[in-house]
């Protein structure tokens, strides 16, 4: 499928990769159950409801990262833009819903992270994520960092920090901290799908390919040893380039990749937007709910 058949197991499912993500699941599993129940007795049950969210989001992430949807990554600039969607938009908000407020706590109790508070100001976390993202498409930038792999896995972990950061803002795990008010939420939602505009503008309406990788058959077989062990030269005579798994021309297989991104991003913003609104909307109505009926008692107290 999509090319997948012409590699092997280890290059199309990442086998260490997968038994890492297999070992986080079950750590996960453990401490919201025996190790809740041992230090955090107090604590209500996760429910199964909470656990399925995590596997979920610890399986996209896999897919997405190591995974087959990652090799077809490195041919296809449309996977790529589905996995960096996946990565940094769909993920984080999933971990945060899933892991109980009492595991953050206690992952951030040490006095030291303190000093780093400055950094979850959020208009630093709504520049830092959408910076990053942004500063990444530039093709110069793109293209070195997918095909010098060090800087690869530093970039992307400091992306998935800086997006948990910003999701932070939304989906605040820890009920006893200062949360934004339902109506700076939603505008600091809408926020981060202004910034991400331009990006995926830059990517849609642009009349030439921007990327190396996909175009340059030279430069996607350096970016493939990110997905393949050895020598990758191989593919040259094998393939010839990545068009050869590709239906599309390399400018349609761009704008397309913009077109995805763009359509998760609203996709994902609006079911969060719908969401804070619901809660906003359901607090304000039983505050009045209430408030008529401190009227009313007032009002029959009076009376006698």
């Amino acid at each position: 499928m999509f090319g997948l058949q012409y590699f092997n197991f280890q290059e199309v499912w990442s086998p260490m990769f997968l038994f890492a993500t297999i070992g986080i699941i079950i750590g996960y599993l453990y401490l919201v159950g025996p190790w809740r129940e041992k230090h955090f007795p107090q604590e209500a049950p996760v429910s199964l409801g909470r656990k399925l969210l995590f596997i979920t989001a610890a399986v996209l992430y896999y897919l997405a990262y190591e995974g087959p949807l990652a090799l077809l990554g490195h041919i296809m600039f449309s996977f790529h833009m589905t996995n960096m969607a996946l990565s940094y938009l769909i993920v984080p908000p999933m971990v945060l819903a899933a892991v109980p407020g009492f595991i953050w706590k206690k992952a951030f109790s040490a006095s030291f992270w303190g000093k780093f508070k400055f950094l979850m100001h959020p208009i630093v976390t709504l520049i830092l994520f959408n910076m990053m993202f942004s500063v990444y498409h530039i093709p110069v930038v793109h293209d070195y960092v997918m095909t010098n792999f060090a800087i690869h896995r530093l970039y992307y972990l400091v992306m998935l920090v800086a997006a948990f950061m910003m999701w932070w803002h939304v989906n605040t795990p820890i009920k006893e901290i200062p949360h934004m008010s339902h109506v700076k939420r939603m505008a600091y939602i809408f926020a981060n799908g202004v910034l991400l505009t331009p990006a995926c503008a830059l990517i849609i309406f642009s009349n030439e390919p921007l990327y190396a990788i996909y175009n340059d058959p030279q430069v996607w077989v350096n970016a493939m040893g990110f997905c393949i062990p050895g020598d990758t030269s191989y593919l040259l005579t094998q393939f010839g380039g990545p068009q050869f798994f590709n239906t599309f021309t390399t400018l349609e297989d761009q704008q397309a990749g913009g077109i995805v991104m763009k359509l998760i991003q609203e996709v994902t913003y609006g079911v969060l937007l719908a969401f804070v609104f619901r809660e906003w909307f359901t607090r304000e109505h039983k505050q009045e709910a209430v408030d008529e009926q401190l009227m009313r008692d007032a009002m029959a107290i009076k009376q006698k």
